[in-house]
């Protein structure tokens, strides 16, 4: 994989260069727009107004609108100049528990993977950090923007964890969570259910059950065949907050719930497809 970024890790005077690429990606089934009439995929040109015409990417400079519709225009030059040390050297501020790191603020992961002539003090670092149990923060220039970065180690190497500022993150929608007055059974009631649903993460056993729906529809799409989808009720809120408790305390833990989905010659979903409720008109 293609990196993202290179430059040194620095800590105190140890300089160690890396490169950084991705640690994870969003797999999805994506669509394309298609003309309606003529089933063409449509495309999105650059179209400048003034000249009445389609433009080339080489046609194309960066300007930012100070006034309405007034630019000023910036080359890539210019912007080279303003770039901070962060854009070359990530170096290390200060090293704080993980724990104490609000998971709120995360933002993009990547792999930090060190040169050949940094691969020693690259080991070094990553030593030093599972045995003290500290992650690094640092700041780091790529993508047009200065990032505040948390560097994690793991057993087999670092992770760079890109951050949202605090002037990034939105404060809550009041809940109105303090409003009620919660039973002592209640609350044990509550922990007894956490309790039976506890377990060990394991992200494999979770999948995207959306993807494999759209999977399953393009495949019977393709054959000229329908798709029915059993589809649970959604449930409400309960009335008797004490009686839910007790009663799911007397079920079995179940996997993740998934939407069933038949696939079926086409014509035949209207006798087989669940009735739904309607509202006659007042």
């Amino acid at each position: 994989m293609a990196a993202t970024w290179k430059g040194s890790l620095s800590f105190g005077l140890v300089s160690i260069p890396i490169q950084m690429s991705p640690a994870a990606r969003t797999e999805r089934i994506s669509f394309n727009q298609i003309h309606k009439i003529c089933h063409s995929r449509l495309k999105q040109p650059l179209f400048c107004p003034t000249c009445n015409r389609n433009v080339e990417r080489n046609e194309i400079e960066k300007g930012y609108e100070y006034e309405k519709d007034q630019y000023l225009l910036f080359n890539e030059d210019e912007l080279d100049k303003i770039e901070p040390e962060s854009a070359r050297v990530m170096e290390i501020l200060e090293f704080v528990k993980v724990d104490e790191i609000d998971p709120l603020y995360f933002d993009a992961s990547y792999y930090a993977t060190p040169e050949p002539a940094g691969a020693k003090g690259y080991r070094l670092l990553l030593d030093a950090m599972n045995k003290s149990g500290y992650a690094g923060i640092a700041k780091v220039t790529m993508h047009n923007r200065e990032y505040i970065v948390i560097i994690r180690p793991r057993k087999s190497g670092l992770t760079v964890h890109t951050m949202f500022y605090a002037n990034e993150i939105r404060q809550p929608a009041d809940a109105g969570a303090d409003k009620f007055e919660i039973k002592e059974q209640e609350r044990s009631l509550a922990s007894q259910l956490i309790e039976t649903l506890a377990g060990t993460f394991q992200p494999e056993k979770y999948h995207d059950t959306y993807q494999e729906g759209l999977r399953t529809l393009i495949e019977a799409k393709a054959k000229d065949q329908d798709v029915i989808a059993t589809v649970p009720a959604v449930q409400a809120a309960p009335v008797d907050l004490m009686a839910a408790l007790k009663q799911s305390l007397t079920q079995k833990p179940h996997a993740e719930k998934k939407t069933l989905l038949r696939v079926v010659p086409k014509g035949d979903q209207a006798a087989d497809a669940p009735k739904k409720s309607r509202r006659k008109a007042g």
